[in-house]
């Protein structure tokens, strides 16, 4: 004899139950999910952008809602620091400049200056160590300026940068990145004298245009 089994409720573990239905709902609430917390909204339109909005399970959406702090915002599961992912919210507030502690302008002044030497002024992608520069002045700023005082360090990398560069080319005007640099032709720059040059022009940190564009650097 031919006997048929339901198999719609293991079907249901596994594949879990339509997001919106009632019996979703019940099962959320009685896990101990907001469906009105923002944690919960982000999982929502995350999980229609991925494609999905079909079945899921409790689980499964726990998991999701992990990624996500008490303000709907992504988590970097590297670092566990939220408000450094780019999206339509804060895209209009990123490249601003923004007051950053003088110990991060530190950190990245020696850092460059090392990294300069050590790669004759190339940049080397394999061998920076620029990110955990980064990494630490997130750490010490409020989530909604992270992206801000991210755009605000690179700003003063790129000067630092080009202040190095700028140097090693007024001792040998032939010089090119690759090249040997001439010793002892960083020694008469400070992170002081580089920051003090600075103006803000819009989102970007420029010489002073008295300065003109380079420092008077004794070497």
């Amino acid at each position: 004899m031919l006997i048929v089994r339901d198999f719609s409720n293991r079907f249901q573990e596994i594949s879990g139950m339509p997001i919106n239905s009632d019996a979703m709902k019940k099962k959320l609430k009685a896990a101990g999910i907001d469906t009105n917390s923002k944690q919960y909204q982000a999982v929502m339109r995350e999980m229609t952008r991925d494609g999905g909005g079909g079945y899921t399970t409790i689980s499964a959406i726990k998991k999701r809602m992990s990624r996500y702090d008490a303000d709907g915002d992504w988590i970097n599961p590297r670092t566990g620091l939220a408000g450094l992912l780019v999206t339509d919210k804060n895209r209009a507030s990123k490249n601003r400049i923004i007051d950053i502690p003088e110990s991060s302008r530190d950190e990245m002044f020696e850092n460059t200056k090392r990294e300069f030497l050590q790669e004759n002024g190339v940049h080397n992608g394999d061998t920076t160590n620029r990110s955990e520069v980064y990494q630490n002045l997130y750490r010490q700023t409020a989530k909604n300026d992270r992206l801000a005082a991210g755009h605000t360090l690179g700003e003063y990398e790129r000067q630092y940068w080009q202040t190095f560069v700028d140097a090693v080319k007024k001792v040998n005007p032939k010089w090119e990145p690759g090249k040997a640099i001439p010793s002892g032709a960083l020694d008469g720059i400070t992170r002081e004298s580089i920051d003090s040059s600075l103006v803000k022009s819009g989102s970007e940190l420029v010489k002073k245009p008295s300065s003109g564009g380079s420092l008077d650097i004794q070497i």
